[in-house]
């Protein structure tokens, strides 16, 4: 797909964005392999075996064709958590972001980030016919302060907005990547008026920390109840 225009440049100054993580991968600052043994031999083989396969530390010793050591941010409250945004990629990629490269996705509100969460979430259940279960998630909170692509309201992008398909708006963002931008502010898709930021360079997220936590529950229907916890 071409593209007539590149989407205009908007300045962002955005505080308390709302990203939200499965709480097992916010909570742990330890690895999930110390428990398993207090025998230091076999605990440094766990290591080793989970080391080599571990997407974020082979993006932090620059091992990952999508993203460099050199992008990656090191020494800040957080700084795992947002390195693996880039590093864990899903295989076939998500809205702005293909399978070698991941983005800070946040939305500007917790309602527009719990919508998405949910609709991700229950497109699982619906694939194997059971909606039943409970998880917990911790919103990750950050702020920037940067300029972006903007496509909210923007003629020639609505395909970069299509609820079944991610073709179009990988291709975007693989262009804007190319040419050095800094990612996207886009409507979101799953909620009526709310607002997202696909932030494509891990040095933008800043002042990362825990906001409130969720737990969302799906007792024999698609559409999750919510609880603050």
């Amino acid at each position: 797909m071409i593209f007539a225009a590149l989407p205009k440049l908007a300045s962002l100054r955005q505080f308390d964005t709302c990203r939200l993580l499965p709480s097992r991968f916010a909570d742990l600052e330890d690895s999930v392999l110390a428990p398993l043994s207090d025998n230091d031999d076999t605990l440094r083989d766990l290591f080793d075996l989970d080391n080599a396969t571990n997407a974020r530390l082979r993006g932090e010793a620059g091992l990952l064709p999508g993203i460099g050591m050199d992008e990656l941010v090191f020494g800040l409250p957080n700084f795992r958590i947002i390195n693996a945004a880039y590093t864990y990629a899903r295989p076939e990629g998500s809205r702005f972001n293909d399978g070698e490269r991941g983005a800070w996705y946040c939305a500007f509100d917790a309602r527009t980030a719990l919508a998405e969460v949910s609709f991700h979430k229950t497109v699982e259940y619906q694939e194997i016919g059971r909606f039943e279960d409970s998880v917990t998630y911790q919103a990750m909170l950050a702020d920037f302060n940067a300029t972006f692509h903007d496509i909210r309201g923007a003629r020639g992008f609505t395909k970069c907005l299509d609820p079944r398909s991610y073709v179009a708006s990988q291709e975007l963002a693989n262009t804007l990547l190319e040419l050095g931008a800094m990612g996207i502010i886009y409507p979101s898709v799953r909620a009526p008026t709310g607002i997202n930021l696909a932030c494509f360079r891990p040095a933008l997220v800043g002042n990362v920390r825990k906001g409130q936590a969720y737990r969302l529950t799906w007792a024999g229907s698609p559409t999750p109840t919510v609880e603050i916890i």
